[in-house]
């Protein structure tokens, strides 16, 4: 098996600090009470909010799960970001391919042993094509959370966005449970549509071999009111259980590794080609 000469350490070429992100400490992220891009910020939440209800959320998955309407490579696909700018962030304002190599970047410094994982945070944010094709950024981006039941407080902008969503006023979806059983496991859970699902599909429809842990992040990433606060605890199994601490672990890079130092992205990409050469080879199905 021939090797493949990337030449120096690409990890050389970037590393993001996890404490502090230039003048930018931990606490200031996800500020979604004020800055410069709050009302881009809570326009975007308010049409999520309202529109993202079950029979919505079952539309999307009829219409993207069967991974029918484009092929094309990894690389390819994460750079295509450069056209996208996520309008639900409080925290950037460049196009999302950065973000990709400085979530990457920052798991290769505290995890070199995991090339997998490095992997993921390059790939995670990349179900976010669909905006590029058509579909509106409320239907793409932000947090996401379970459709079919009660809205819990500590989704984003909760107190006053969900008064027009449908689901709000229909007594089956609106109580603790809803339409799901206790403990059923978050795969048996509707989410709100979202880049996170849509990768998780196309990796599984393409066969794709990340490890399950790599999977979870992808799938839930954007969940933080289970990740990050706590909630729907009463929907999870034990392997969702088992996954959280993975999860968590993926949100840290995902979060404060966000910064205005950009990372050279043509120094970095021989590396990560050769991890999507290792788990998500060839041309893919979207």
């Amino acid at each position: 098996m021939s090797v493949i000469n990337i030449g120096p350490d690409p990890s050389l070429a970037y590393r993001p600090n996890l404490e502090k992100n230039g003048n930018k400490e931990k606490e200031d992220y996800r500020n979604f009470e004020t800055g410069s891009l709050i009302d881009r910020v809570f326009s975007t939440y308010k049409l999520m909010h309202t529109n993202q209800c079950l029979d919505f959320v079952k539309q999307k998955h009829s219409e993207w799960t069967r991974c029918n309407h484009t092929q094309m490579g990894m690389m390819d696909a994460i750079m295509s970001l450069d056209q996208l700018v996520d309008e639900s962030d409080p925290d950037v304002d460049f196009p999302n391919s950065f973000h990709a190599f400085q979530t990457a970047e920052g798991i290769r410094q505290a995890h070199p042993d995991k090339d997998w994982f490095q992997l993921v945070g390059l790939i995670h944010d990349v179900g976010k094509i669909t905006a590029l094709w058509d579909e509106p950024q409320w239907a793409v981006v932000g947090d996401t959370f379970p459709v079919g039941c009660q809205y819990q407080n500590s989704i984003v902008f909760r107190d006053n966005t969900f008064l027009d969503n449908p689901d709000d006023k229909n007594p089956s979806y609106n109580t603790k449970y809803g339409i799901y059983e206790p403990n059923c496991g978050l795969d048996k859970v509707f989410m709100s549509w979202g880049h996170d699902e849509y990768l998780y599909r196309v990796l599984k429809f393409n066969n794709c071999s990340i490890p399950e842990e790599g999977l979870y992040m992808i799938r839930f990433h954007s969940f933080y009111p289970w990740h990050s606060h706590g909630d729907y605890m009463h929907l999870c199994n034990e392997k969702d259980l088992r996954m959280l601490p993975w999860v968590k672990e993926f949100n840290k890079f995902d979060l404060y590794t966000k910064t205005t130092d950009l990372p050279n992205v043509d120094k970095l990409k021989p590396y990560y080609q050769s991890l999507i050469d290792k788990y998500c080879t060839g041309i893919l199905k979207w």
